[in-house]
């Protein structure tokens, strides 16, 4: 499954709380989410209207190593 091109930080925000991620704090531009679910993570994602893409990607791959999937797995779990 593709990446969505146009997805903004509060919508990957919105789609990452399947997984248990909520926002702790944000510094600027930067928002920190954290879950609790299989250990505790950390995520930080950049607060803009566009993600790029490799900044997705590397969001997505971070999700998918803690939660021991696949990085197609955790795509398909969030944006179906």
């Amino acid at each position: 499954m593709k990446l969505p091109r146009d997805i903004s930080a509060t919508q990957l925000i919105k789609h990452l709380r399947i997984f248990g991620y909520d926002i702790t704090r944000q510094k600027g531009s930067h928002i920190r989410l954290t879950t609790k679910l299989n250990g505790e993570h950390h995520l930080t994602i950049p607060n803009h209207d566009s993600l790029k893409l490799g900044t997705l990607s590397s969001i997505i791959n971070d999700v998918a190593i803690h939660f021991n999937q696949t990085k197609e797995d955790v795509v398909e779990k969030l944006f179906n």
